[in-house]
């Protein structure tokens, strides 16, 4: 999965298959903002799930 540009954000999706467990890495620029941490199930989180946290991080923070 690559990165997710939006509003001059870099949001970068990394995921634990075996913990079932993940992270999406916000940055502005190159600089690092947060982590916004997430679970999911299956062999690899769904692109939809994660482009609805990215979503919702950016509403929530007025992007």
């Amino acid at each position: 999965m690559g990165a997710i540009e939006r509003n001059g954000y870099r949001f970068v999706p990394e995921y634990s298959v075996i913990q079932q467990n993940g992270a999406i890495h916000v940055y502005n620029k190159e600089k690092f903002i947060e982590e916004i941490r997430f679970k999911f199930s299956g062999k690899f989180p769904e692109m939809d799930q994660i482009e609805d946290l990215v979503d919702k991080y950016c509403e929530q923070n007025n992007l």
